[in-house]
């Protein structure tokens, strides 16, 4: 039986507040959900990079429409909750960061993030006020449903080339008044400087894993105070690893070894129908 929207959502808020952090992995079509739900997953989140990825263009290069139908065909695969990397939420103000959350729940989605980067090289983060005024527009708009959607705020500094830790922090503790349920700030440099993120607000903290040398294990992130751990593009990063192998094997040497090492006809189908 098909779990409903509240339920998931019920769900997803749950393992928030669990003993231990939780992993959500980021899928990027019905096939993956499907996988990453039969590997035991508790929740799934959608992947803007991988997502443009799909559509053949570099991440920041889709429109809200083109994310949400990635996101529609990932929540519809499987009964597991699923969380959508909203970007900016595909426009500047603050009305269009309520849009994409409003868009993004009737998809079925029962969180999702806003970050706070421009998409502009010559200023790259928001200016703090309208930063915090999309955050708390997006919350308002999330506290219309009639379940409890997960909202995400996102403080991009360190991804964006402004390694300053205290903005990090004063962002994210204003994202947290405004209403965010829950707290990102990716490509943070160190255990300490998450631990001290952590320590520095009240809600939930989630931590991107896929960065070589800074991505740390379960254990070490748990014991510095992160709840929930993302997997941002590296499942779809290691699945075109595979690709591009085989294919370099096919054109450079003429064989086919890769065919012994693929996922095999029945245990793909094993995994699309038992989800």
């Amino acid at each position: 039986m098909s779990a409903t929207q509240q339920e998931k959502a019920v769900a997803f808020r749950a393992l928030h507040a669990g003993p231990d952090p939780f992993i959500i992995a980021n899928a990027w079509d019905g096939a993956s959900a499907h996988i990453l739900a039969g590997l035991g997953f508790p929740a799934l989140a959608t992947s803007s990079g991988a997502c443009a990825a799909t559509y053949g263009r570099l991440d920041g290069a889709i429109t809200l429409e083109e994310s949400l139908a990635n996101a529609r065909i990932i929540c519809t695969a499987t009964n597991l909750p699923v969380s959508a990397d909203l970007e900016k939420g595909f426009g500047d103000g603050p009305d269009a960061a309520a849009r994409a959350v409003e868009l993004a729940a009737a998809t079925g989605l029962v969180g999702g993030s806003i970050e706070d980067a421009t998409g502009r090289p010559d200023a790259p983060i928001f200016d703090f006020t309208l930063a915090v005024e999309r955050v708390a527009a997006a919350a308002e708009a999330a506290r219309r449903f009639a379940f409890p959607f997960t909202l995400t705020g996102r403080a991009e500094n360190f991804l964006r080339g402004r390694p300053d830790l205290d903005d990090t922090i004063r962002r994210l503790q204003a994202y947290e008044r405004a209403g965010a349920n829950v707290l990102f700030a990716p490509l943070l440099p160190d255990l300490a400087a998450i631990r001290t993120v952590c320590q520095s607000v009240s809600v939930p903290v989630n931590f991107m894993v896929g960065v070589p040398g800074k991505s740390f294990s379960v254990a070490e992130l748990a014991a510095a105070g992160v709840r929930r751990i993302s997997l941002a593009t590296s499942l779809y990063r290691a699945a075109m690893r595979g690709l591009v192998d085989a294919a370099r094997e096919v054109r450079e040497s003429g064989t086919f070894g890769y065919v012994d090492r693929a996922v095999s006809s029945s245990e793909l189908a094993r995994y699309l129908i038992s989800g």
